[in-house]
């Protein structure tokens, strides 16, 4: 199948399945977003808010905004870079010294203070000459700042207090400027997954001096009281259940888990499809995919341990070749069906979680995932003119029971973490991604 087809449809699925908990939360005594007239979207990144209008005092060569991975408290306290501005260490004397403190750049605790389910905070790195500087305090930050006089600068001054400014819809982060030189800035606190949880909007105003002030707060949407799909291989056993105090842990744990085992499914797949002739092509692009599964089990593996989790290595039972027809049923089931699905449940955890390392990893999974997806159905495009007419019956059937099974699977509520700092769709929006898949894919 061409990719691009399949990344055009899933753009269409992700987009509709937004409408969904606006449906949700007017039903439940929400007050709903302010006027929404005069605002704009804030400047964004793909890991997060840029930092590319800002007009800092002293000007530097660079700046860039980091994540701080507080690693439960204990050392070590590493970080992940959102985004950046300018040349590292342009004007510096000694470069390779200045290029080493910049790597080494790191802090404690930052600005940006946030717990849910686990704490999160950032701060700024800049360098300017053969001086590299962390900013991480709010007085730091202001410092820095200066007087505020773009959006920008509002934005991450609100940002730092402590709201969440969303990059992908106004009611969630906006901004705009006020008649007195003044900015209003819009954002959110808190989560809507579980009783008693609520999603609050946020109208700031943000002076020239850098002082916040809460205008308005609205209730956006009232949590709901409830609230790993890829390909296997034949012959997986199934694994002990993950011990991790945190939701976030096991369910990276288990991901890690079959994030391994697809490996083993890609390498059988490449060397069933030389048995049955396939050509080199769709061989090569199965072993691919296994070394890209291997880097997605590392990635999902150190997600888990930070999280608490410790994932099980799979156990995949020695089995000899199989039919074409089998191969067949399995590639329509676990790639057309669960692995499709899977790539683009990547695409909306890549848009949507919270922690930053998550979605910096999620974005090149769901690259990579779309990949694969797209090798299911261009396997499926060359095994059906073998099969009879009777055995591509037996595909479309087994197609179908996959895709009832899966919306079973995708209903199950989740814990609230693993929407919020993991980006996984509820359970209705996650049928509404089926939906989409179903009209266009498994009809």
């Amino acid at each position: 199948m061409n990719i691009h087809r399949l990344r055009r449809l899933f753009s269409r699925a992700l987009h509709a399945s937004l409408a969904t908990p606006l449906v949700l939360a007017g039903c439940d005594g929400s007050e709903g977003s302010v006027d929404l007239k005069g605002y704009s979207e804030v400047a964004c990144s793909v890991q997060g808010l840029a930092v590319s209008d800002l007009t800092l005092t002293p000007e530097p060569d660079f700046v860039q905004l980091r994540y701080i991975n507080s690693n439960g408290g204990q050392p070590p306290v590493s970080y992940v870079n959102v985004s950046s501005s300018g040349e590292p260490c342009a004007t510096a004397t000694d470069v390779p010294a200045c290029t080493a403190a910049l790597e080494k750049a790191n802090v404690t605790s930052g600005f940006h203070h946030v717990c849910v389910d686990f704490c999160s905070e950032s701060f700024l790195v800049t360098t300017r000459g053969d001086e590299v500087k962390t900013h991480s305090t709010l007085e730091e930050l202001q410092q820095v700042l200066g007087t505020i006089d773009t959006e920008q600068e509002a934005v991450l001054k609100t940002f730092a207090a402590g709201y969440a400014v969303s990059c992908y819809e106004l009611k969630g982060g906006a901004v705009k400027k006020n008649a007195d030189g003044s900015f209003n800035v819009i954002g959110t606190k808190g989560y809507a997954c579980g009783p008693g949880t609520e999603l609050t909007q946020h109208v700031v105003r943000v002076s020239a001096s850098g002082e916040v002030q809460e205008q308005e707060q609205r209730v956006l949407e009232k949590g709901a009281p409830n609230c790993n799909i890829g390909r296997r291989p034949v012959g997986l056993q199934v694994a002990e259940a993950c011990e991790s105090p945190e939701a976030l842990g096991r369910y990276f744990a288990d991901a890690a888990h079959l994030e391994a085992a697809s490996v083993h499914a890609f390498l059988r797949l490449r060397d069933e499809l030389a048995l049955h002739g396939a050509d080199v092509g769709l061989q090569d692009a199965a072993r691919r995919s296994a070394m890209e599964e291997v880097q997605h089990a590392q990635v999902t593996d150190r997600l888990a341990r930070r999280f608490g989790g410790t994932p099980q290595r799979p156990v995949v039972e020695e089995l000899p070749p199989r039919s074409l027809l089998d191969v067949a049923l399995e590639n329509a089931v676990e790639g057309c069906v669960r692995e499709t699905y899977g790539a683009l449940l990547a695409h909306h955890q890549a848009l949507h979680a919270r922690d930053l390392e998550v979605r910096e990893a999620m974005v090149r999974i769901a690259e990579d995932e779309t990949r694969h997806a797209a090798l299911s159905w261009d396997i499926d495009q060359w095994a059906r003119p073998r099969l009879s007419t009777e055995e591509r019956e037996k595909l479309r059937e087994a197609q179908k029971r996959a895709v009832a099974a899966l919306r079973e699977d995708v209903a199950v509520p989740l814990d609230a973490s693993i929407i919020t700092m993991a980006g996984m769709p509820t359970p209705e929006a996650a049928l509404a991604l089926l939906d989409t898949l179903e009209q266009d894919l498994w009809a």
